[in-house]
């Protein structure tokens, strides 16, 4: 096998999605791309450090981790998260967000105003609309504030996302309808933080920005990548982390946090020798918004 490369993650750029390679390479993607890269006979999957550090000791990773870190580098890098909520001092200013990603799943969540819509580009957001702006903490209690007051999650789960991906209303105006209903709702609510800028409604439909429109239904996602194991497919679509890619067995979902830590290398076979998950019907769903 040729040269092998690992895989820094997939990022969204200004002309979509690309990935990024250990050492600054990167591979933009574009609709009908043929993607096939390959795992080595006998390679194992490593840890990818925490925060640009290398694991002191490159421990082996399971396959089906996303996160790729071994439990010591997954501390670390969780140490000085937003996300874990173990930052209360960051004196930038944070967007509270409204996100959809399909009927019924409506989630809220904070980033930072300066990285822009760069999150929601990553978590696979449908559509999303911007709620408030403000300081870090009162950002944090509104999103308290609305997952107890309208019972909406900050977290949903990426599996229930993939599923239903080709099954979205056609027209945008019914895929804003609930970020719309709920956004009218919160801003309503009468213990909005003091320190938190109310934003109007404004929604940012990614359909086209994910390749969505006509979107064949999946037939499954990979489950993990395996050493001697081949992906290969047509690129058929990207949202979040996901590439949907055309295969001989039909469209199939490969979640590119899974590449990390592995050694890969192009590939000239056209089949898909890594196990895949068959998909079944999405489970907890909300059953609406209020």
């Amino acid at each position: 096998m040729a040269q092998a490369w690992k895989c820094a993650g997939l990022r969204w750029s200004a002309d979509g999605p690309v990935l990024v390679w250990d050492g600054g390479r990167r591979s933009a993607l574009t609709w009908g791309k043929r993607v096939a890269f390959g795992v080595a006979e006998g390679a194992v999957r490593t840890c990818v450090g925490a925060r640009g550090h290398a694991c002191p000791v490159s421990a082996v990773v399971p396959g089906r981790s996303t996160g790729a870190r071994c439990e010591e580098c997954a501390r670390l890098d969780r140490a000085h998260s937003v996300a874990a909520d173990t930052i209360a001092d960051d004196p930038r200013p944070y967007h509270v967000y409204l996100a959809w990603f399909g009927p019924g799943m409506v989630k809220v969540g904070i980033t930072a105003q300066e990285r822009g819509s760069a999150r929601l580009l990553e978590q696979g957001a449908v559509c999303f609309s911007w709620l408030g702006v403000g300081p870090l903490m009162a950002a944090r209690r509104t999103e308290e504030l609305l997952r107890a007051a309208l019972r909406v999650p900050d977290r949903i789960p990426y599996a229930e996302k993939r599923v239903v991906r080709a099954a979205l209303p056609e027209a945008a105006a019914d895929r804003a309808r609930e970020v719309a209903e709920l956004h009218e709702r919160a801003v309503a609510l009468p213990m909005w933080p003091e320190s938190l800028a109310r934003e109007p409604l404004e929604i940012v439909d990614h359909v086209g920005a994910f390749g969505l429109a006509g979107l064949p239904v999946a037939v499954g996602d990979v489950g993990e990548l395996v050493a001697g194991g081949v992906v290969s497919g047509e690129l058929v679509a990207a949202a979040g982390p996901d590439l949907h890619l055309s295969t001989g067995d039909g469209v199939v979902v490969l979640d590119t946090r899974l590449m990390t830590g592995w050694g890969l290398a192009p590939a000239k076979g056209g089949e898909l020798t890594v196990p895949v998950r068959q998909f079944k019907e999405p489970t907890g769903v909300q059953d609406g918004l209020f």
